[in-house]
């Protein structure tokens, strides 16, 4: 949370002076096993979570501070930065680039998947990890500090969540609910489509006609 400390960089640009040895997966772990009192687990863990009413499933995801004590988090930046350094784009660029395909992907397969409440559970946590991850490499790549959410940093401007507020709290909840309305969405849209392309009978079309002969 707030007072949980974040990883340090040597210099902008280098590894860790200490590198995290424990991975996310072994955090999420440990909270599944840490029994009912969710709300004590995630005060002392640094993880957050969701109910997943719909499956009984308890979601646990890092707060944006905590995922940078994870190997995951060293592992993902490095690769986005090698990634963004060799692009096309300036890194900023490529960076809001991938963001805005990534979201749409997710939301895409969301609204594919044949039970939205199972693919949130799946996917949610590895999409926020993700999305601070490139972040941060945009940071690296550049040379300056991380983010610390107290300024949105220039690659989100077009992003449409709050990804720091609640220490990633807000990011997971928005999402999550745009995750599980995808389907719902398509289904929408897709009805909207074919009404659009309905044929039009002749005999709307003649009142039409006769409508506009008068003006």
């Amino acid at each position: 949370m707030a007072g949980e400390p974040t990883a340090q960089r040597e210099q902008p640009g280098t590894t860790m002076s200490t590198s995290p040895t424990i991975s996310l997966s072994e955090l999420l772990s440990g909270a599944d096993a840490a029994g009912h009192d969710h709300a004590l687990t995630e005060k002392n863990s640094g993880l957050q979570h969701i109910h997943n009413h719909a499956t009984g499933a308890i979601v646990w995801f890092p707060t944006w501070r905590k995922f940078r004590e994870t190997s995951d988090w060293s592992e993902e930046v490095d690769a986005f930065v090698e990634d963004f350094r060799s692009g096309a784009l300036p890194v900023e660029a490529g960076a809001s680039r991938f963001l805005a395909r990534d979201l749409d992907a997710l939301l895409t397969r969301a609204a594919a998947s044949s039970d939205a409440n199972v693919f949130v559970q799946e996917n949610l946590t590895k999409h926020l990890t993700r999305t601070w991850a490139v972040a941060d490499a945009v940071a690296e790549a550049a040379g300056t500090d991380l983010p610390t959410g107290g300024t949105k940093p220039s690659i989100f401007a077009d992003y449409p969540y709050d990804v720091y507020a609640q220490d990633g709290g807000a990011f997971a909840t928005a999402l999550w609910n745009d995750v599980i309305d995808a389907r719902r969405n398509r289904a929408l849209a897709d009805e909207a489509a074919r009404k659009a392309l309905k044929p039009v009978s002749r005999k709307a079309l003649k009142n039409a006609a006769r409508k506009a002969a008068r003006r």
